[in-house]
């Protein structure tokens, strides 16, 4: 949620930022702003809505010869996103500029405190108390000044700030939420809340840790803790990923194009950890031996949203190869009641960007409680990855559509790469089954590369008889239970249908009360092994007279006497399912969305990386 983009050097600064923001707003806001220093002034613009109002209101300004400055996109927590909340922030002189993501718990009270000694305040944003607090601390010192103002601080920030009086510095810090620093040898420094924003100008980056600040210029950076002050030697990564890869190539929406980008994810993730001819599956960086596992107990599986789901496919095929009891959590709630955690339980994070609040709180509690603790992500140098024992990087790319696509089916991949792994280290697996599912992963990416336009084709046709519904229920039983969960959750995060996923046996158990001729129901019937019972719960739907699209397997004549709307998928081995049935629920949910005529890539009140609780 939120961007930041910071920026001093040789550059003109306006282009720069305008760039940045554009590169975050994938990740959900309500209003944006700008600040930058010219003739020793302070110049700053504000405006509610998308970027494109704040860039009506700069204009002339686009050529203003200053080379430092702050923008931010601000998705509202505290006051309605009006122009007057939107950030940058000033103290009461006007001097000092503050950009923020995070929520500032006790703001209230440090509101009243600086109230009661003067200060005006313009917002109801908690971010502007940080910036009287810094004025408060002020003297001549900007960095000592923003690490006394801190000290006061309960919650979670990143911050930009800048100040008039010191004209070639910018001063950033962070603590649980998520900051990087670009670092260039000719073009300048930068700051941002996420590598997109960087990706134009250098792909050598530095991820701040909590409780760090840095103070850049245009040609240098030095960290600090923010606690003790003391210098703090960062390590510069260099990311592979590169501008172009978040460009749309040609595509109507990023969403489509991540959807079409799912083979070449899943190749990636694939690459290099899988031995074609054996099966036996390598993952250097997992930090696991099969005599590690031999002490563990119990796994939990610990994601939101999307990675969730990933999560409850996973829990299939982890209990039935690797023999490893398994409990799946909802972050949000895994730390909100009494856990049964010690040294022989593994904990599990699914995120895709390594930075999200609940997961990554969720984690820290496990390593407390005497876990061991392995992520899945598809951010390099993310906080959760640096914090856990061991990583599964899933290698899809920078995911720009705010509605997960190509990283849930990386996810999946990542999790049956480590299922294998934990199988084959254990030897619950014989090398002949080793040999079957390593070719039936490895296969899976050719099978959807060359199905997806058909499937495409084929739904935005179905779709005209559906897309004006009101309500949606997507059903799967066994492992096409979770991918029921993901394709409701896709439908209703980009084309506002109030849709739900149901286990298909559980809707006689009330949901089925729902079902009239009105009602749209999308079932997910793979010939797997509870094909026969999904049968038995799509046969009661029609009995009901509900509306059916039925998924199900290439030369399954049956489902012609069910419905005329049926996606037919090519057979593949019945662990693949998931991965594959993603597809045309996705595709379904874009076409829909698409013709509603909604906002695909930034669905309203979303954001990409929830990084406040």
């Amino acid at each position: 949620m939120c961007g930041i983009v910071g920026y001093c050097g040789p550059k003109r600064v306006v282009p720069v930022i305008l760039e940045g923001l554009r590169r975050l707003e994938y990740r959900g806001y309500d209003s944006a702003g700008i600040v930058y220093l010219e003739d020793d002034k302070l110049v700053k613009f504000r405006a509610e809505g998308k970027l494109a109002n704040l860039e009506t209101r700069i204009d002339d300004a686009i050529v203003a010869p200053a080379h430092i400055g702050l923008g931010h996109t601000r998705w509202a927590t505290h006051g309605a996103p009006t122009e007057e909340n939107a950030h940058p922030h000033s103290d009461c002189t006007g001097d000092l500029v503050v950009v923020h993501n995070g929520i500032i718990e006790n703001y209230h009270s440090l509101r009243e405190e600086l109230k009661a000694k003067g200060h005006v305040f313009t917002s109801e944003t908690d971010t502007e108390v940080l910036a009287h607090l810094i004025e408060e601390h002020l003297e001549n010192d900007l960095p000592k000044a923003v690490r006394e103002a801190v000290k006061h601080v309960e919650g979670s920030f990143a911050l930009g700030v800048l100040w008039a009086k010191n004209p070639d510095t910018l001063v950033a810090a962070r603590n649980q939420s998520p900051l990087v620093l670009g670092v260039s040898d000719d073009i300048g420094s930068f700051m941002a809340s996420d590598i997109p924003a960087l990706l134009p100008y250098t792909n050598q980056v530095i991820f701040l840790e909590d409780r760090e600040m840095a103070v850049l210029t245009a040609d240098s950076y030095t960290i600090t803790s923010l606690d003790t002050g003391e210098v703090v030697d960062k390590v510069v990564q260099f990311i592979e990923w590169n501008a172009a890869m978040a460009e749309k190539a040609g595509y109507k929406h990023f969403m489509l194009k991540e959807i079409y980008e799912q083979p070449q994810a899943i190749t990636n993730t694939l690459s290099g950890r899988i031995n074609p001819e054996t099966g036996e599956v390598t993952i250097p960086e997992i930090n696991f031996t099969g005599k590690d596992l031999e002490s563990i107990d119990r796994i939990f599986l610990v994601a939101c949203g999307t990675s969730w789901h990933a999560a409850l496919v996973a829990k299939y095929w982890i209990e039935k190869y690797a023999r490893i009891p398994v409990e799946v959590d909802i972050a949000s709630e895994f730390r909100y009641r009494n856990l049964l955690i010690d040294e022989r339980v593994m904990t599990i994070s699914i995120s895709q960007s390594g930075e999200t609040a609940d997961t990554l709180a969720g984690i820290r509690l496990a390593k407390q409680l005497g876990s061991k603790v392995i992520t899945i992500c598809n951010v390099v140098g993310s906080t959760m990855t640096r914090e856990a024992d061991g990583t599964v990087y899933t290698h899809a790319g920078p995911e720009i559509g705010v509605a997960s696509t190509k990283a849930f089916t990386a996810q999946l991949v990542a999790l049956f790469l480590m299922t294998l792994y934990f199988a084959q280290q254990k030897k619950t697996i014989t090398a002949e089954k080793s040999i079957e599912l390593g070719r039936a992963i490895l296969d899976i990416s050719t099978t959807i590369d060359n199905e997806l336009p058909r499937i495409q084709n084929q739904i935005s046709t179905l779709i005209e008889s559906f897309y004006d519904s009101k309500d949606f229920l997507f059903v799967g039983r066994g492992l096409s239970y979770p991918i029921a969960l993901e394709g409701a959750l896709k439908l209703k995060e980009i084309s506002y249908i109030h849709a739900e996923g149901y286990a298909s046996g559980e809707l006689k158990h009330g949901p089925i009360a729902l079902i009239d001729k009105d009602m749209p129901i999308l079932a997910l019937v793979p010939q797997d092994a509870v094909y026969q019972k999904s049968i038995s719960n799509v046969e009661e739907i029609k009995a009901r007279q509900g509306r059916l699209i039925l998924i199900g397997t290439a030369g399954d004549d049956h489902l012609q006497n069910i419905t005329d709307d049926i996606v037919y998928m090519p057979k593949v081995h019945e662990d693949m399912n998931p991965i594959l049935y993603t597809i045309p629920a996705q595709l379904l949910s874009y076409e829909i969305a698409t013709r509603r005529g909604c906002d695909v890539d930034q669905p309203r009140n979303l954001a990409k990386s929830v990084t406040v609780e």
